[in-house]
């Protein structure tokens, strides 16, 4: 059970993630956006938000085999191409943020496909999942299981 529900709480600054999010999906596109969002939901462990943006990629008609490449995409050959690994790379950079976490050959990596107003979208599209798993994890939101004859549903999985 989800702890509060932020966006009846506190709906101005929910307000202002969304439209961060609304931002970052206009200036990346759909597809790239949830790639992005997807890799930082799983390195940050929100179980809600990495179903919610597989279930987006899957139904944008991603095929399951990249969607399930995003949690070891280092490990995956030319599933990604180059200019994906370099956004995966930079958001694993950014999302263990630290002293030396963005390191230049990752910038270079990235910077090599992006000019510097994409460069700078990217930073704040996985600033802004960061800040919405973040939220997720600390009130505890969890996905919603419809019913257990939903054969989306995994075995023995309830409502």
């Amino acid at each position: 059970m989800t702890r509060i529900s932020l966006d009846q709480v506190n709906k101005k600054a929910y307000a202002a993630v969304a439209r961060m999010d609304t931002y970052c999906r206009e200036a990346l596109g759909a597809e790239l956006y949830d790639l992005i969002k997807l890799r930082a939901s799983i390195v940050n462990g929100c179980g809600f938000c990495v179903d919610m943006h597989s279930t987006d990629l899957a139904a944008m008609g991603m095929p399951l085999r990249r969607i399930a490449g995003v949690a070891a995409w280092e490990h995956t050959g030319a599933l990604f191409d180059a200019r994906e690994r370099s956004v995966f790379a930079l958001t694993d950079a950014v999302t263990k943020i630290g002293p030396d976490s963005v390191t230049d050959e990752i910038w270079d990596g990235v910077a090599a496909h992006f000019d510097a107003e994409a460069l700078g979208d990217l930073l704040v599209a996985i600033s802004t999942i960061n800040v919405w798993n973040r939220l997720a994890i600390s009130t505890e939101t969890v996905p919603v299981v419809e019913t257990a004859s939903d054969p989306s549903q995994g075995p023995g999985e309830t409502q």
